[in-house]
């Protein structure tokens, strides 16, 4: 069973009110753009973060007849949701840039807004790491997506916070606009990333390369005993990885033999794989059909039946 992960869910919403209401006050004290825009982003990180709840409540939910292999795949539209959101966080920040670039303007309040800038970002570093930690060990993509969507914010407060002090001690107005640019072409690259990975999930992409290759490992000691292994085909369904295979054994072996045998292998992967659903399918080694798997359609028999 799932660990529930909405409580990090709730955690985001909190650090993106907060972060909100900081970084909406340092923007009203100061005018700045630069904070504008990292306020801005703070909007987008609650509408991310509420998506996250969602999406996290949908995943949770246990398989039905409608759906077997559960609602893992829910949370790949969270984490395209957010790449979409820091994208248009990243062309609204380009907006207000080149407004404020065409009419420059004073700033106010420098030293105050900064330090309230700086309390938010704070509290958006300890919301991210948190989340990070944890979509990690539950191998959840959603809260991998909310945390870096919220270290994306931290860089930008940190690029802001940088260019804001600098228009203050410079005088150089343009710096302002000119940094939270910089920002905006920062992030689009972070959204990109997310919308690729959501992709890719949703269009049964393979699981990752080490994970392939810990299958691999547990394999190759029976292949040194004359087993074979074959039509190797894996996909990830949000915090859930699907593995299946066929497990060619000698004919001669008993059905009980062939079975046991399958369930030491499966727990092995199992070990190896976390969050994974191991399937496999027994067939003779001695016959030539059993290794016919060039594609998923399978030839049939004079009878009709198709071979597994």
């Amino acid at each position: 069973m799932h660990a529930d992960l909405t409580r990090f869910a709730w955690l985001s919403i909190a650090a993106a009110v907060a972060t909100i209401l900081l970084k909406g006050w340092a923007w009203w004290l100061t005018g700045s753009v630069g904070l504008l825009s990292d306020a801005l982003e703070s909007f987008v990180n609650l509408a991310g973060a509420l998506m996250a709840l969602f999406m996290l409540t949908l995943a949770a939910a246990p398989a039905d007849d409608k759906h077997a292999y559960g609602h893992g795949k829910a949370e790949y539209f969270s984490s395209a949701f957010e790449g979409f959101l820091i994208l248009l966080a990243a062309f609204s920040i380009a907006y207000a840039a080149i407004d404020r670039l065409l009419h420059p303007q004073a700033l106010a309040e420098v030293g105050i807004g900064l330090a309230v800038s700086v309390v938010a970002s704070l509290i958006n570093l300890f919301a991210a790491r948190e989340l990070l930690k944890a979509g990690r060990a539950y191998h959840s993509i959603t809260l991998e997506a909310d945390a870096k969507h919220l270290m994306t914010d931290v860089w930008t407060s940190v690029g802001v916070i940088i260019g804001v002090a600098l228009v203050w001690v410079t005088g150089w107005l343009w710096l302002d606009p000119v940094i939270a640019l910089l920002v905006a072409a920062n992030i689009v690259w972070t959204g990109w990333q997310l919308l690729h990975r959501s992709a890719a999930g949703l269009m049964d992409a393979a699981i990752p390369q080490e994970h392939i290759d810990a299958i691999e490992s547990v394999l190759v000691k029976y292949r040194e005993q004359g087993l074979d292994f074959h039509a190797l085909r894996t996909r990830e369904a949000g915090r859930q990885a699907f593995i299946s295979m066929h497990v060619l054994v000698p004919g001669k072996w008993t059905v009980q033999r062939g079975h046991d045998l399958v369930e030491v292998i499966e727990a092995e992967i199992r070990a190896a794989v976390p969050f994974c659903h191991v399937t496999t399918h027994l067939e003779p080694i001695e016959d030539p059909v059993s290794l016919i798997d060039a594609t998923l359609e399978r030839p049939t028999t004079s009878t009709g039946i198709t071979h597994e």
